[in-house]
């Protein structure tokens, strides 16, 4: 009992040193310019600005044109990764067929290829195909990943055989079993990978970097860099601050209501199987 207020009072210190650039930039986005760099820091504004800094972050480039595309990004490979991933794996994991272990050791071991490297490659195909500076090869490469795939098999494996196997003397097409039977009792896992891939498809930047040119393309994680960038002239920082909080006001809502999915999402599938 005596070590628990010393772990609550660790705890919170932690939580402090975690939240205080949030609120660092949260803050700043309603300061005056000089005062975000004003030393000693103030925690609050002192000279509130209101919406000003977020006014002027929408005039210096089209930051709710990025906000949309970054929703678009994400919601894109959310839905696709989640369903196709659910359909592999639900696949892998209730269906034999031959070469089954070596096909999907093969969809694992793309985990292990860093997307660096894969950036070149898969730009020279996207321009290929003419989906140069497009939404097509913006959202489409990516959509589908391992790890969906993964997260999926490991929950799917524990789906009672004995209420697939009635499905199927009942007449149901093996599609309409997973539409109907396996997606349902996959929900939480399903939501927990739709977290997972809303998070990082929402703080993606190396793809959308190379591959978009046209400032109407970028996302918000890209376009952030357009208030700071030293050749246009005098950094913007409340400017940025502001297109910061922007940007981070999605997830935060995110974590607060569905932490509980996030955790279970990252854990789950390293210890089931």
């Amino acid at each position: 009992m005596r070590k628990r207020p010393v772990r609550f009072l660790i705890a919170l210190a932690l939580a402090a040193v975690f939240a205080f650039p949030i609120w660092f930039m949260a803050s700043s986005a309603f300061k005056a310019e000089v005062e975000i760099q004003a030393i000693p820091m103030h925690f609050i504004p002192w000279d509130f600005q209101g919406w000003a800094q977020f006014r002027l972050a929408a005039e210096i480039a089209p930051m709710w044109t990025y906000f949309a595309n970054s929703w678009l990004y994400a919601m894109c490979h959310v839905v696709v990764t989640v369903f196709f991933g659910a359909l592999a794996g639900f696949g892998f994991a209730k269906y034999r067929f031959p070469g089954r272990t070596l096909l999907f050791l093969a969809v694992l071991s793309t985990i292990m290829v860093p997307f660096q490297v894969l950036v070149v490659p898969l730009f020279i195909e996207m321009k290929a195909f003419g989906w140069e500076n497009s939404y097509a090869g913006l959202l489409i490469p990516g959509m589908m990943n391992a790890f969906g795939v993964f997260m999926m098999r490991q929950y799917a494996s524990d789906l009672p055989e004995e209420l697939l196997e009635a499905a199927r003397v009942d007449g149901a097409s093996e599609f309409r079993i997973f539409l109907q039977i396996a997606l349902p009792l996959l929900l939480p896992a399903l939501a927990s990978l739709a977290i997972i891939m809303f998070i990082w498809s929402w703080g993606a930047f190396l793809w959308p970097l190379v591959i978009v040119q046209d400032k109407a393309l970028n996302v918000l994680s890209v376009g952030l860099a357009t208030y700071t960038q030293p050749y246009l002239g005098q950094p913007m920082w409340g400017a940025a601050m502001a297109a910061s909080t922007v940007a981070t006001i999605p997830i935060a809502i995110l974590f607060v209501f569905f932490q509980r999915y996030f955790v279970k999402g990252l854990t789950a599938a390293a210890v089931k199987g």
